[in-house]
Parts: structure tokens; C-alpha cells; sequence
């Protein structure tokens, strides 16, 4: 258990820089059994536990206060890899699985975009990544987890009323330590092709034409604010090697401007990382990060994506910030925890903010409950990586009918609600 004043402050922040809730003390387990006995000495002592990973939390959602805080990095050990799937501890990054997987060929189904999370912490909120509509997210293509329950015991589960809770169940039924991961071919190269729109109409019918076929192995669109002012509309559309067929034929952007590049895997697959390092040497990525992320139905997508473009003020999404809108098949995502819009195709509908000081967070924090709420009065949901206050009241009409299931685990397998308050769900 430490206790000094330096690891409690470390553990009372995260990605977000907007809430600090200091802990009583900080564990290192380096063992499952650690976890457990850690859970059962919080509960002994009347206090909450949450585990933590890099802490890329953006609103303390991994943050107990007076409570134990286990810091999971040390359980991280990515185990021998197979023709099709791969066994990790939840404290390992996705950094750590692909230097495992990708000299086989093979990568992770449902691999997040930013490759510094953790395995443990991206499969609590589910995990979405550029290959959704291929694939689905993340928490769809774990094989198998061993969990940590609120009682302190130790289960290992592939089924049932403890693996669909865990799955993008926000921590509250057990903590993950170790993931059995469904693996996919990776092509050594991938072609990647950079599309600019005139608008956005243009830009979501072209979505959903991609949405509904499979010629690329990743899209994701992007609004950003353009070198003179107004917004610029980008579709990112990868495809793996260079494909027989014109993957571009019948598309509507404006083709002067497409930018084509051929680069490896691996280099697709960690593109953040240059974003990571201009922020960090100009000083951004330790200022507050307020982002939004959502799902929008395809009938609402125009209007609602529109409006809050009229309303979003570039400063506020500064010069590194965007807004994130990609198309996918809703029914590509099959985890019952991670709730979409009822639409056949649905829109994540992202603000990236990342504005040049901290003195916006408060106010953008508030917008952000906002927008959420006009989200969900046009039949949106909550993607819940999201910087915004929710009240119990707020999850249960978030989860709506998936929260009695989530409700019975909770009481099955953390009846005195020690695990995760951050989210305050219960």
C-alpha cells in the first residue's frame, strides 16, 4: 500500500485533467490474487476500489476517493500467441499485444485507434476503433476474460450473466485481469487514402455507402477547422495492400485534393502517435481534455451533426481538435452493455476538443451535457469515454433495458458496491 503524497496525486488525475478524487492508498498488484485480496480489503475497510491503466480516463471515471486505487500496469504479460487468438493481462497496452501479434501476421478484432490504452480499461467501456463496421468493437471479440468480482473472487468466464456485464459494463460488476483476444490477418501494408468533401451531405453519403460495403478495411470521417477559417469535411479510408479494383470508383469527394499513401501496418495503426507528440511538446497534453463521444442514428445524423456545427465555436475544439463522424452497421456491434440507436446504420458523432488553455474546461464540460442532451432527445446515445457529470438517473436511461441485466450482476457479483464509483451508476 503507498501512501506518499506523490503516487496519491498521480492517482487522483487522468487524461482529462477535470476531476481529482484522492485515494486513501495505491496497490501494485503484480498477481490476480492480489486484486482479489486488494477488493476484500477495501470492502473490510468500508471503502471503494477502482482499478486503473494508463489512466485515459477523461472525467475520473477511474478515481475512488478515500478508496484503494490498483494501479494494473504491472499485470501486463501477453502471453504465447495463437493461429487466432491471443491471451493478455489487462494491464498490457495494445502497444504491448501488437509487438506480440503483428510479427505473426495476425492483430487484434476491433483494435482501438490509440494503441497507449490498456487491455483492461478499453474493454470497460467497450472499444471502438476505424474498423468497426468490419469487425464491431473490442469488447465483440473477446473470446474469453478472468474477472475479479466485488466479493474478491477470482472467475474465469466466456458466457453468461459475468461476461456480458464486463464487457463495456463500466467496471461495475468485476475487474478484468486477464483477455482472451479473437485475432485477424493484417496485411504488412496497407494503402491509405486521405478524401476531402465540399460538405458534409456529401461527405455522410459517401459514409454510408462505405458503411454498407466492404472495399475498405477502416473509415473514419473527420471534420476540422479549415487554415482560413469554415470547416473542412475528410474521410481517412484505408484499404489492406493495393486492391485489385479502384476503391475510390463512385465516391463524391473532391479527387484534386485526395492524398493516397502507401505505409506499413504498423505505422496505420499508431497514427496518433504524431499527434501525441506535437501536443505533448507544445504543452497541450496536460491541459484538461472536455471530449464528447456519442452514437447518432443515421435518420438524425445530418441535422444533429450540422446543428452542432453551427453552434461549436472553432476556438473551442482548438487547432489540433476535430470533430469525429463515421458511419458504421449498427448490428456489427453485438456487446448488450454498449447501447446504440435503433437505426440500421448509426453515426459515432465525436468532440475532440483540445482547446490551447485550460480556461474553457469548466464551460465546455457543461456544453458537453448539453449537446449530450440534444444526442439523446433526437435518439442518440452515450459512447461513455465522455467528459460530462451523469447522475444514476442518467445510466439507467442510458442503459435502458440492458440495466436490469447490469443491475442483477451487480448484485449478484459486487453486492456491497465496492467496485469503479467513478461513473456513479449505482
Amino acid at each position: 500500500m503507498l501512501t506518499g503524497p506523490d503516487t496519491l496525486v498521480t492517482a487522483a488525475d487522468d487524461f482529462g485533467h477535470l476531476v481529482h478524487r484522492v485515494p486513501h492508498a495505491v496497490l501494485r498488484p503484480t498477481s490476480p490474487g492480489d486484486v482479489a485480496e486488494a477488493v476484500r480489503r477495501a470492502a473490510r475497510q468500508g471503502r471503494r476500489f477502482a482499478p486503473q491503466g494508463r489512466r485515459h480516463s477523461v472525467f475520473g471515471r477511474s478515481q475512488a476517493a478515500d478508496g484503494l486505487v490498483a494501479d494494473m500496469t504491472g499485470l501486463r504479460t501477453v502471453h504465447p500467441v495463437a493461429d487466432d487468438r491471443v491471451t493478455v493481462d489487462a494491464g498490457a497496452t495494445w502497444r504491448d499485444v501488437l509487438a506480440a501479434t503483428l510479427p505473426r501476421g495476425l492483430v487484434p478484432a476491433g483494435l482501438p485507434d490509440y494503441l497507449d490504452l490498456t487491455v483492461g480499461g478499453t474493454l470497460a467501456v467497450g472499444g471502438v476503433g476505424a474498423q468497426v463496421s468490419r469487425t464491431g468493437v473490442l469488447a465483440d471479440n473477446v473470446l474469453g476474460v478472468e474477472v475479479v468480482t466485488g466479493r474478491g473472487e477470482i472467475i474465469a468466464c466466456s458466457s453468461g450473466e459475468l461476461f456480458d456485464a464486463v464487457r463495456g459494463g463500466l467496471g461495475q460488476v468485476g475487474v478484468v485481469t486477464r483477455a482472451t483476444l479473437a485475432l485477424v490477418p493484417a496485411a504488412p501494408r496497407v494503402r491509405r487514402h486521405l478524401l476531402v468533401y465540399p460538405d458534409l451531405p456529401t461527405m455522410l453519403a459517401d459514409q454510408r455507402l462505405l458503411a454498407r460495403e466492404d472495399r475498405f478495411a477502416a473509415v473514419q470521417g473527420a471534420v476540422l477547422t479549415g487554415p482560413a477559417g469554415g470547416w473542412v469535411f475528410r474521410l481517412d479510408a484505408v484499404t489492406d495492400g493495393d486492391p485489385a479494383a479502384d476503391p475510390l470508383a463512385g465516391l463524391s469527394d473532391d479527387r484534386r485534393q485526395a492524398q493516397v499513401t502507401t505505409m506499413t501496418q504498423l505505422d496505420h495503426l499508431d497514427r496518433l502517435a504524431q499527434l501525441e507528440r506535437a501536443l505533448r511538446a507544445n504543452g497541450q497534453w496536460s491541459l484538461p481534455h472536455p471530449w464528447l463521444t456519442t452514437f447518432v442514428g443515421d435518420a438524425a445524423a445530418g441535422s444533429v451533426v450540422a446543428a452542432e456545427l453551427d453552434r461549436l465555436v472553432p476556438a473551442d475544439l482548438g487547432p489540433f481538435g476535430q470533430v469525429g463522424v463515421s458511419a458504421f452497421r449498427g448490428r456489427s456491434i453485438t456487446s448488450p452493455m454498449l447501447r446504440l440507436p435503433a437505426d440500421e446504420l448509426c453515426f459515432t458523432f465525436n468532440l475532440i476538443r483540445i482547446p490551447a488553455t485550460a480556461d474553457p474546461a469548466d464551460r465546455l464540460v457543461a456544453d458537453n451535457r448539453a449537446v449530450y442532451d440534444r444526442v439523446r432527445a433526437a435518439g442518440g446515445t452515450l459512447y461513455p469515454a465522455s467528459a460530462l457529470p451523469m447522475s444514476p438517473e442518467d445510466w439507467r436511461e442510458h442503459f435502458g433495458p440492458a440495466f436490469e441485466r447490469l443491475r442483477a450482476a451487480k448484485e449478484a457479483f459486487d453486492p456491497d458496491h465496492v467496485l469503479t464509483p467513478g461513473y456513479e451508476v449505482f
